[in-house]
Protein backbone atom coordinates (compact mmCIF):
# COMPACT_ATOMS: atom_id res chain seq x y z
CA UNK A 1 0.00 0.00 0.00
CA UNK A 2 1.30 3.45 -0.94
CA UNK A 3 1.60 5.79 2.05
CA UNK A 4 0.86 9.41 1.13
CA UNK A 5 1.32 12.57 3.15
CA UNK A 6 -1.07 15.11 1.63
CA UNK A 7 -0.19 18.75 2.38
CA UNK A 8 -2.95 21.26 1.60
CA UNK A 9 -3.42 25.00 2.04
CA UNK A 10 -7.16 24.88 2.88
CA UNK A 11 -8.62 21.99 4.84
CA UNK A 12 -12.04 23.63 4.61
CA UNK A 13 -12.16 23.19 0.83
CA UNK A 14 -14.43 20.26 -0.04
CA UNK A 15 -12.24 19.53 -3.09
CA UNK A 16 -9.46 18.49 -0.72
CA UNK A 17 -11.68 15.83 0.81
CA UNK A 18 -12.78 14.62 -2.62
CA UNK A 19 -9.14 14.12 -3.57
CA UNK A 20 -8.43 12.31 -0.31
CA UNK A 21 -11.40 10.02 -0.95
CA UNK A 22 -10.08 9.32 -4.44
CA UNK A 23 -6.63 8.44 -3.15
CA UNK A 24 -8.08 6.06 -0.56
CA UNK A 25 -10.38 4.48 -3.15
CA UNK A 26 -7.27 3.89 -5.26
CA UNK A 27 -5.67 1.88 -2.45
CA UNK A 28 -3.52 4.49 -0.72
CA UNK A 29 -3.07 5.17 2.99
CA UNK A 30 -3.37 8.94 3.37
CA UNK A 31 -2.31 11.30 6.15
CA UNK A 32 -3.82 14.76 5.64
CA UNK A 33 -2.20 17.92 6.99
CA UNK A 34 -2.70 21.58 6.28
CA UNK A 35 -4.07 24.98 7.18
CA UNK A 36 -7.61 25.98 8.03
CA UNK A 37 -9.67 28.85 6.64
CA UNK A 38 -12.84 28.11 8.61
CA UNK A 39 -13.82 26.99 12.09
CA UNK A 40 -16.47 24.32 11.51
CA UNK A 41 -15.83 20.66 12.28
CA UNK A 42 -13.79 18.90 9.61
CA UNK A 43 -15.19 15.72 8.03
CA UNK A 44 -12.32 13.68 9.49
CA UNK A 45 -9.20 14.09 11.56
CA UNK A 46 -6.29 16.00 10.05
CA UNK A 47 -3.02 17.53 11.26
CA UNK A 48 -3.74 21.24 11.67
CA UNK A 49 -0.73 23.43 10.85
CA UNK A 50 -2.35 26.80 11.50
CA UNK A 51 -5.06 29.25 10.47
CA UNK A 52 -4.89 31.36 7.29
CA UNK A 53 -7.17 33.89 5.61
CA UNK A 54 -8.44 34.36 2.08
CA UNK A 55 -6.57 36.98 0.08
CA UNK A 56 -3.94 37.57 2.81
CA UNK A 57 -0.82 36.33 1.03
CA UNK A 58 1.54 37.90 3.57
CA UNK A 59 -0.25 36.22 6.43
CA UNK A 60 -0.32 32.91 4.55
CA UNK A 61 3.42 33.13 3.85
CA UNK A 62 4.10 33.77 7.51
CA UNK A 63 2.01 30.75 8.47
CA UNK A 64 3.96 28.56 6.05
CA UNK A 65 7.30 29.82 7.41
CA UNK A 66 6.17 28.92 10.92
CA UNK A 67 5.10 25.48 9.68
CA UNK A 68 8.51 24.96 8.07
CA UNK A 69 10.23 25.86 11.32
CA UNK A 70 7.91 23.58 13.29
CA UNK A 71 7.93 20.69 10.81
CA UNK A 72 9.73 18.25 13.10
CA UNK A 73 7.24 18.90 15.88
CA UNK A 74 4.27 18.51 13.49
CA UNK A 75 5.48 15.36 11.68
CA UNK A 76 8.15 13.83 13.89
CA UNK A 77 5.86 11.01 15.01
CA UNK A 78 4.80 10.12 11.46
CA UNK A 79 6.23 7.02 9.78
CA UNK A 80 8.12 7.81 6.58
CA UNK A 81 5.58 8.24 3.75
CA UNK A 82 6.28 6.94 0.27
CA UNK A 83 5.06 10.16 -1.34
CA UNK A 84 4.40 13.73 -0.29
CA UNK A 85 1.60 15.28 -2.34
CA UNK A 86 1.80 19.09 -2.15
CA UNK A 87 -1.33 21.00 -3.15
CA UNK A 88 -0.11 24.38 -4.49
CA UNK A 89 3.17 26.29 -4.25
CA UNK A 90 3.06 27.10 -0.54
CA UNK A 91 2.79 23.41 0.28
CA UNK A 92 5.54 22.53 -2.19
CA UNK A 93 7.89 24.74 -0.19
CA UNK A 94 6.83 23.04 3.04
CA UNK A 95 7.27 19.63 1.40
CA UNK A 96 10.98 20.36 0.79
CA UNK A 97 11.48 20.69 4.53
CA UNK A 98 9.32 17.69 5.40
CA UNK A 99 11.18 15.48 2.92
CA UNK A 100 14.31 15.72 5.06
CA UNK A 101 12.70 14.59 8.32
CA UNK A 102 13.55 10.91 7.78
CA UNK A 103 17.34 10.61 7.35
CA UNK A 104 19.12 7.36 6.70
CA UNK A 105 17.01 6.20 3.78
CA UNK A 106 15.33 7.24 0.59
CA UNK A 107 13.49 10.54 0.80
CA UNK A 108 9.78 10.36 0.01
CA UNK A 109 8.83 11.07 -3.57
CA UNK A 110 7.42 14.53 -4.22
CA UNK A 111 4.31 15.32 -6.29
CA UNK A 112 3.09 18.85 -7.04
CA UNK A 113 -0.68 19.29 -7.42
CA UNK A 114 -1.90 22.46 -9.18
CA UNK A 115 -5.62 23.20 -9.48
CA UNK A 116 -5.29 26.87 -10.39
CA UNK A 117 -2.64 29.42 -11.29
CA UNK A 118 -2.45 32.40 -8.95
CA UNK A 119 -2.26 35.83 -10.59
CA UNK A 120 1.03 36.61 -8.82
CA UNK A 121 2.71 33.90 -10.94
CA UNK A 122 1.81 35.61 -14.22
CA UNK A 123 3.19 38.45 -16.30
CA UNK A 124 6.58 40.04 -16.91
CA UNK A 125 6.87 41.94 -13.63
CA UNK A 126 9.65 41.36 -11.15
CA UNK A 127 7.49 39.67 -8.54
CA UNK A 128 6.04 37.23 -11.09
CA UNK A 129 9.51 36.34 -12.39
CA UNK A 130 10.75 35.71 -8.86
CA UNK A 131 7.72 33.55 -8.03
CA UNK A 132 8.16 31.46 -11.19
CA UNK A 133 11.85 31.04 -10.42
CA UNK A 134 10.98 29.81 -6.93
CA UNK A 135 8.46 27.38 -8.40
CA UNK A 136 10.96 26.06 -10.97
CA UNK A 137 13.52 25.48 -8.24
CA UNK A 138 11.06 23.72 -5.95
CA UNK A 139 9.86 21.56 -8.83
CA UNK A 140 13.34 20.14 -9.33
CA UNK A 141 12.55 17.53 -6.69
CA UNK A 142 9.03 16.85 -7.99
CA UNK A 143 8.76 13.69 -10.02
CA UNK A 144 5.17 14.37 -11.04
CA UNK A 145 2.89 17.33 -11.72
CA UNK A 146 -0.83 16.67 -11.23
CA UNK A 147 -3.17 19.24 -12.77
CA UNK A 148 -6.86 19.40 -13.63
CA UNK A 149 -6.99 21.16 -17.00
CA UNK A 150 -4.92 21.06 -20.20
CA UNK A 151 -5.40 24.83 -20.29
CA UNK A 152 -2.93 25.20 -17.41
CA UNK A 153 -0.30 23.30 -19.37
CA UNK A 154 -0.83 25.23 -22.61
CA UNK A 155 -1.10 28.70 -21.09
CA UNK A 156 1.31 28.52 -18.15
CA UNK A 157 3.53 25.52 -17.55
CA UNK A 158 4.73 25.08 -21.13
CA UNK A 159 5.23 28.70 -22.29
CA UNK A 160 6.94 29.69 -19.04
CA UNK A 161 9.00 26.47 -19.07
CA UNK A 162 8.08 25.58 -15.51
CA UNK A 163 8.31 21.82 -16.04
CA UNK A 164 11.72 20.18 -15.85
CA UNK A 165 12.82 17.29 -18.04
CA UNK A 166 12.49 14.85 -15.14
CA UNK A 167 8.93 15.81 -14.19
CA UNK A 168 6.06 13.73 -15.55
CA UNK A 169 2.57 15.22 -15.99
CA UNK A 170 -0.73 13.66 -14.96
CA UNK A 171 -4.08 15.19 -15.95
CA UNK A 172 -6.76 14.45 -13.35
CA UNK A 173 -9.94 16.38 -14.13
CA UNK A 174 -12.31 17.65 -11.44
CA UNK A 175 -14.76 14.81 -11.92
CA UNK A 176 -17.26 13.65 -9.34
CA UNK A 177 -15.99 10.70 -7.31
CA UNK A 178 -18.22 7.78 -8.29
CA UNK A 179 -17.45 5.99 -5.03
CA UNK A 180 -18.81 8.99 -3.05
CA UNK A 181 -22.09 9.33 -4.92
CA UNK A 182 -25.33 9.29 -3.00
CA UNK A 183 -27.56 6.44 -4.23
CA UNK A 184 -30.51 7.78 -6.19
CA UNK A 185 -32.94 5.97 -3.91
CA UNK A 186 -31.74 8.04 -0.96
CA UNK A 187 -32.18 11.50 -2.47
CA UNK A 188 -35.14 12.61 -4.53
CA UNK A 189 -34.15 15.29 -7.04
CA UNK A 190 -36.21 18.46 -7.14
CA UNK A 191 -38.05 19.65 -10.24
CA UNK A 192 -37.07 22.96 -11.84
CA UNK A 193 -39.55 25.80 -11.72
CA UNK A 194 -41.54 26.77 -14.81
CA UNK A 195 -39.25 29.72 -15.58
CA UNK A 196 -35.67 29.15 -16.81
CA UNK A 197 -33.50 28.71 -13.73
CA UNK A 198 -29.73 29.02 -13.39
CA UNK A 199 -27.84 27.27 -10.59
CA UNK A 200 -24.56 28.73 -9.32
CA UNK A 201 -23.06 26.47 -6.66
CA UNK A 202 -19.76 26.09 -4.83
CA UNK A 203 -17.37 28.85 -3.78
CA UNK A 204 -19.12 32.03 -4.98
CA UNK A 205 -16.28 34.47 -5.60
CA UNK A 206 -17.02 36.17 -8.95
CA UNK A 207 -18.44 39.64 -8.31
CA UNK A 208 -18.94 40.18 -12.05
CA UNK A 209 -21.11 37.06 -12.29
CA UNK A 210 -23.32 38.17 -9.42
CA UNK A 211 -23.67 41.66 -10.92
CA UNK A 212 -24.60 40.22 -14.31
CA UNK A 213 -27.15 37.77 -12.93
CA UNK A 214 -28.60 40.46 -10.71
CA UNK A 215 -28.98 42.88 -13.65
CA UNK A 216 -30.61 40.33 -15.95
CA UNK A 217 -33.16 39.18 -13.39
CA UNK A 218 -33.98 42.79 -12.43
CA UNK A 219 -34.49 43.61 -16.11
CA UNK A 220 -37.16 40.93 -16.46
CA UNK A 221 -38.71 40.34 -13.03
CA UNK A 222 -40.16 36.86 -12.60
CA UNK A 223 -39.05 35.65 -16.05
CA UNK A 224 -35.91 33.84 -14.87
CA UNK A 225 -34.49 32.74 -11.54
CA UNK A 226 -31.04 32.13 -10.10
CA UNK A 227 -30.44 29.65 -7.28
CA UNK A 228 -27.16 30.14 -5.41
CA UNK A 229 -25.68 27.77 -2.85
CA UNK A 230 -22.33 27.25 -1.21
CA UNK A 231 -19.76 29.55 0.36
CA UNK A 232 -19.72 33.19 -0.77
CA UNK A 233 -16.22 34.68 -0.76
CA UNK A 234 -17.02 37.89 1.08
CA UNK A 235 -13.50 39.24 0.55
CA UNK A 236 -14.27 39.23 -3.20
CA UNK A 237 -18.01 40.09 -2.96
CA UNK A 238 -18.45 42.01 0.31
CA UNK A 239 -22.01 43.04 -0.57
CA UNK A 240 -23.10 39.55 -1.59
CA UNK A 241 -25.85 39.18 1.01
CA UNK A 242 -27.21 42.68 0.43
CA UNK A 243 -27.50 42.14 -3.34
CA UNK A 244 -29.25 38.79 -2.91
CA UNK A 245 -31.64 40.07 -0.25
CA UNK A 246 -32.73 42.95 -2.50
CA UNK A 247 -33.61 40.73 -5.50
CA UNK A 248 -36.49 38.21 -5.16
CA UNK A 249 -35.26 36.32 -8.24
CA UNK A 250 -31.92 35.53 -6.55
CA UNK A 251 -32.40 32.63 -4.12
CA UNK A 252 -29.42 31.90 -1.85
CA UNK A 253 -29.71 28.50 -0.13
CA UNK A 254 -26.58 28.71 2.02
CA UNK A 255 -24.02 25.97 2.57
CA UNK A 256 -24.64 22.45 1.33
CA UNK A 257 -23.18 18.97 1.72
CA UNK A 258 -21.13 17.67 -1.17
CA UNK A 259 -22.01 15.21 -2.68
CA UNK A 260 -25.13 14.51 -0.61
CA UNK A 261 -27.08 17.60 -1.67
CA UNK A 262 -26.00 17.74 -5.32
CA UNK A 263 -28.99 15.81 -6.77
CA UNK A 264 -31.44 18.11 -5.00
CA UNK A 265 -29.60 21.29 -6.00
CA UNK A 266 -28.95 20.52 -9.65
CA UNK A 267 -32.28 18.78 -10.02
CA UNK A 268 -34.00 22.04 -9.16
CA UNK A 269 -32.40 24.12 -11.94
CA UNK A 270 -32.20 24.01 -15.72
CA UNK A 271 -28.74 25.50 -16.25
CA UNK A 272 -25.39 25.27 -14.44
CA UNK A 273 -23.48 28.60 -14.34
CA UNK A 274 -19.88 27.90 -15.40
CA UNK A 275 -18.91 31.50 -16.08
CA UNK A 276 -16.07 32.82 -13.90
CA UNK A 277 -14.56 36.31 -14.33
CA UNK A 278 -12.79 36.39 -10.96
CA UNK A 279 -9.43 36.06 -12.74
CA UNK A 280 -10.48 36.92 -16.30
CA UNK A 281 -7.97 36.33 -19.07
CA UNK A 282 -5.96 34.00 -16.89
CA UNK A 283 -6.98 31.28 -14.46
CA UNK A 284 -10.70 31.78 -15.09
CA UNK A 285 -10.18 31.10 -18.79
CA UNK A 286 -7.99 28.01 -18.35
CA UNK A 287 -9.74 25.91 -15.72
CA UNK A 288 -12.29 23.10 -16.03
CA UNK A 289 -14.42 23.64 -12.91
CA UNK A 290 -15.97 20.84 -10.89
CA UNK A 291 -19.34 22.54 -11.58
CA UNK A 292 -19.06 21.21 -15.15
CA UNK A 293 -18.91 17.59 -13.99
CA UNK A 294 -21.38 17.90 -11.09
CA UNK A 295 -23.95 19.76 -13.14
CA UNK A 296 -23.87 17.50 -16.18
CA UNK A 297 -23.95 14.35 -14.07
CA UNK A 298 -27.15 15.57 -12.41
CA UNK A 299 -28.81 16.70 -15.62
CA UNK A 300 -28.20 20.46 -15.64
CA UNK A 301 -27.30 22.14 -18.94
CA UNK A 302 -23.88 23.82 -18.70
CA UNK A 303 -23.60 27.53 -19.56
CA UNK A 304 -20.09 28.85 -20.28
CA UNK A 305 -18.38 31.89 -21.80
CA UNK A 306 -16.86 31.84 -25.28
CA UNK A 307 -13.08 31.67 -25.48
CA UNK A 308 -12.59 29.71 -22.26
CA UNK A 309 -11.34 26.16 -21.76
CA UNK A 310 -14.74 25.02 -20.53
CA UNK A 311 -16.50 26.51 -23.58
CA UNK A 312 -14.11 24.59 -25.81
CA UNK A 313 -14.96 21.40 -23.96
CA UNK A 314 -18.70 22.01 -24.39
CA UNK A 315 -18.26 22.65 -28.10
CA UNK A 316 -16.23 19.45 -28.48
CA UNK A 317 -18.95 17.47 -26.68
CA UNK A 318 -21.73 19.31 -28.55
CA UNK A 319 -23.65 20.15 -25.42
CA UNK A 320 -24.62 23.19 -23.41
CA UNK A 321 -24.80 26.89 -24.14
CA UNK A 322 -21.96 29.32 -24.83
CA UNK A 323 -22.39 33.01 -24.09
CA UNK A 324 -20.70 35.07 -26.81
CA UNK A 325 -19.95 38.17 -24.74
CA UNK A 326 -20.01 38.64 -21.00
CA UNK A 327 -22.64 41.28 -20.42
CA UNK A 328 -26.21 41.46 -19.17
CA UNK A 329 -27.62 42.19 -22.64
CA UNK A 330 -26.17 39.07 -24.26
CA UNK A 331 -27.21 36.90 -21.32
CA UNK A 332 -30.75 38.31 -21.41
CA UNK A 333 -31.02 37.60 -25.15
CA UNK A 334 -29.73 34.05 -24.66
CA UNK A 335 -32.15 33.36 -21.81
CA UNK A 336 -34.99 34.73 -23.94
CA UNK A 337 -34.51 31.88 -26.43
CA UNK A 338 -35.04 29.17 -23.82
CA UNK A 339 -38.60 27.97 -24.02
CA UNK A 340 -39.53 24.58 -22.47
CA UNK A 341 -38.92 22.70 -25.73
CA UNK A 342 -35.43 24.16 -26.16
CA UNK A 343 -34.52 23.43 -22.54
CA UNK A 344 -35.71 19.83 -22.92
CA UNK A 345 -33.63 19.43 -26.08
CA UNK A 346 -30.50 20.77 -24.37
CA UNK A 347 -31.02 18.54 -21.34
CA UNK A 348 -31.49 15.47 -23.55
CA UNK A 349 -28.12 16.11 -25.24
CA UNK A 350 -26.41 16.13 -21.83
CA UNK A 351 -28.09 12.87 -20.79
CA UNK A 352 -26.88 11.13 -23.96
CA UNK A 353 -23.27 11.29 -22.78
CA UNK A 354 -22.01 8.43 -20.59
CA UNK A 355 -21.47 9.00 -16.88
CA UNK A 356 -17.76 8.28 -17.41
CA UNK A 357 -17.47 11.80 -18.89
CA UNK A 358 -18.31 13.22 -15.47
CA UNK A 359 -17.50 10.52 -12.91
CA UNK A 360 -14.16 9.12 -11.74
CA UNK A 361 -14.45 5.44 -10.88
CA UNK A 362 -12.15 3.21 -8.85
CA UNK A 363 -10.08 2.41 -11.92
CA UNK A 364 -9.24 6.11 -12.36
CA UNK A 365 -8.50 6.38 -8.65
CA UNK A 366 -6.15 3.38 -8.85
CA UNK A 367 -4.47 4.89 -11.92
CA UNK A 368 -3.70 8.08 -9.98
CA UNK A 369 -2.32 6.18 -7.01
CA UNK A 370 -0.16 4.06 -9.34
CA UNK A 371 1.28 7.25 -10.84
CA UNK A 372 2.17 8.41 -7.33
CA UNK A 373 3.70 5.01 -6.60
CA UNK A 374 5.90 5.30 -9.69
CA UNK A 375 7.08 8.67 -8.42
CA UNK A 376 7.96 7.07 -5.08
CA UNK A 377 9.86 4.30 -6.85
CA UNK A 378 11.74 6.84 -8.94
CA UNK A 379 12.71 8.77 -5.81
CA UNK A 380 14.05 5.57 -4.22
CA UNK A 381 16.16 4.77 -7.28
CA UNK A 382 17.55 8.31 -7.32
CA UNK A 383 18.38 8.21 -3.60
CA UNK A 384 20.07 4.82 -3.92
CA UNK A 385 22.09 6.05 -6.88
CA UNK A 386 23.29 9.08 -4.96
CA UNK A 387 24.19 6.96 -1.95
CA UNK A 388 26.14 4.53 -4.12
CA UNK A 389 28.02 7.37 -5.78
CA UNK A 390 28.95 8.84 -2.41
CA UNK A 391 30.26 5.45 -1.29
CA UNK A 392 32.36 5.10 -4.39
CA UNK A 393 30.21 2.34 -5.88
CA UNK A 394 28.53 4.47 -8.52
CA UNK A 395 29.57 4.79 -12.17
Amino acid sequence: MVRILYLVHDLDDSAVWRRMSMLEAGGAEVTLAGFRRGTTTLPRAARILGQTRNGRMGQRLGAVVRAVMGARRAFGDLARPDVILARNLEMLGLAWRVQGLWPGGAAPGLVYEVLDIHCMMLGAGGRARVMRAVERRLMRRAGLLVTSSPGFLRAYFMPYRQIGAGTAVKLVENKVNGFDLVPATQTLAASPSAVPTIGWFGILRCAASLACLDAVTRGAPGRMRVVLAGRPALDAIPDFHAIVAANPDLDFRGAYRNPDDLPQLYGGVHLAWLVDRYDAGRNSDWLLPNRLYEGCLHGAVPLALAGTEVAGRLEALRIGLVLGQFNAGDLARLMGTLDPARLAQLAAAVRLLPDTAWVADKAEAADLVQALARTAAGARVTSEGRAAAMNGAGP
